[in-house]
């Protein structure tokens, strides 16, 4: 994993080898029954008891003492500052490439998380419903830059985000669907007061430019208490998208109300060229210019092999 030059001495992640990082697990319990991977699990990632036990059950572990130790540190904070007490939401970010597996890791360790005791209440929201309606974005001529910063609503995005941190109830958040490829009018997503909130998106750790006047410009990491960036090497993620993009041709593809219908009929050599045009054009310089820049700034990062095993875990040092 190269998260830092050759000639830096100093590399703020402590690295793990996969079975390194399996031990840490210590006598955390396996509290997902084996019915639910596939429910969990992507069209096209992997997920099974091994992945669970080796990878998200030690980093369970590790977020209970993060958790812990912040709402020790918030309510230290409020004593002495006064203030009346208020219940301030843990948020967590996902990270990473568009076909890396974010979805699954978020929706595990949502159902982990939910699981510990005493049973916090534990939501998650992807960016995906903060992206323009596709009527701005073609207004915009940013069809093609769909999923780039530019293309997300961000003072929509930043004021549900306050909104969750400060306690105040309901938060609503827009619903987009995958089917239409577009944000469903009228439609939200009601976000509670949580104790725990998963954020989940391409671009969750991108940064602002810095202003000439000191001003504070708030970035939507901000928010976060802690930030995981699924990371794979370009090639891999490249032959995954691909491969995606055939199975949901035989599948969601088909359905006449599908933004992408047209692509159903496409042989597996047109649909291969098809989605490697659209990686190249879209994803790859998204990942490029606008991912991968954030890894370095993630809290945990796991190193994903072609086999979407994860094989190595960088921890930030404190």
């Amino acid at each position: 994993m190269d998260i830092r030059a050759t000639d830096q001495q100093y590399n703020p992640y402590r690295i793990f080898t996969r079975e390194q990082w399996a031990r840490l697990r210590d006598d955390t319990p396996m509290t997902l029954e084996p019915g639910e991977f596939e429910r969990l699990r992507s069209l096209h990632d992997r997920l099974d008891l091994q992945e669970v036990e080796d990878i998200f059950l030690p980093l369970s572990r590790l977020l209970s003492i993060y958790v812990d130790a912040t709402l020790r540190l918030y309510q230290a904070q409020r004593q002495f500052l006064g203030i009346r007490d208020r219940k301030v939401p843990y948020i967590i970010g996902v990270a990473g490439s568009v076909a890396v597996g974010k979805s699954t890791t978020a929706r595990v360790l949502q159902a982990l998380l939910a699981r510990w005791s005493p049973r916090p209440k534990v939501e998650m929201v992807t960016t995906d419903g903060f992206l323009f309606p596709n009527a701005v974005l073609e207004r915009l001529g940013l069809m093609q830059k769909k999923g780039f910063p530019e293309s997300y609503d961000l003072p929509m995005l930043l004021s549900f985000l306050s909104d969750i941190k400060a306690g105040r109830r309901p938060v609503r958040a827009p619903v987009y669907s995958h089917l239409t490829y577009d944000i469903v009018p009228n439609q939200w997503i009601e976000v509670d007061r949580p104790d725990i909130l998963i954020v989940e998106g391409v671009n969750v750790l991108q940064t602002g430019r810095l202003p000439r006047d000191g001003k504070a410009v708030p970035v939507v990491s901000d928010f976060f208490d802690f930030s995981v960036y699924i990371d794979a090497d370009e090639p891999v993620l490249r032959q995954w998208y691909v491969r995606r993009f055939l199975a949901l041709r035989d599948t969601a593809f088909t359905d006449p109300r599908s933004y992408f219908h047209r692509y159903a009929p496409l042989s597996d050599e047109e649909a291969t060229a098809t989605a490697l045009a659209i990686w190249e054009r879209t994803n790859l310089a998204n990942l490029e210019d606008n991912i991968l820049p954030t890894r370095p700034r993630a809290t945990l990062i796991l190193k994903k092999g072609a086999d979407h095993v994860v094989e190595t875990v960088a921890l930030r040092r404190l």
